[in-house]
């Protein structure tokens, strides 16, 4: 990774991810917040369903666009956060920064979270 991808990877805060769609098979974008925390990267949604978090369920394989401080379309690989005590972990310090942290047994059942990885 070039040292400013490193740099948005730990700076920037809106992204699109393109996934595939779980039922049509066709790419999806869409428009979303990622989050840095210690360097590990993490999607999360407010509580409820949602599609996009469905589609990586069924095809973790994405792009990741990042279009603040560069653009760069890196490959992805989602893995879906699903172990309460994990999910507790890293909803602690994102609601926090968020002001949400009074709302975290509601995110930790209801609320989509994966985490990046870059091959």
């Amino acid at each position: 990774m070039t040292p400013e991808i490193t740099a948005a990877l730990e700076s920037d805060r809106t992204i699109d991810i393109t996934t595939t769609g779980r039922k049509s098979g066709e790419p999806r974008r869409l428009e979303i917040w990622f989050h840095n925390v210690d360097g590990r990267i993490f999607i999360t949604g407010m509580p409820g369903r949602r599609s996009w978090y469905a589609n990586l369920l069924a095809t973790p394989e994405f792009t990741f666009h990042l279009k603040e401080s560069v653009q760069a379309d890196l490959p992805a690989v989602a893995r879906a956060i699903t172990e309460p005590t994990e999910k507790r972990t890293v909803f602690g310090v994102l609601l926090e920064r968020l002001g949400y942290a009074d709302r975290i047994d509601i995110w930790i059942t209801d609320s989509p979270l994966i985490e990046v990885t870059f091959p």
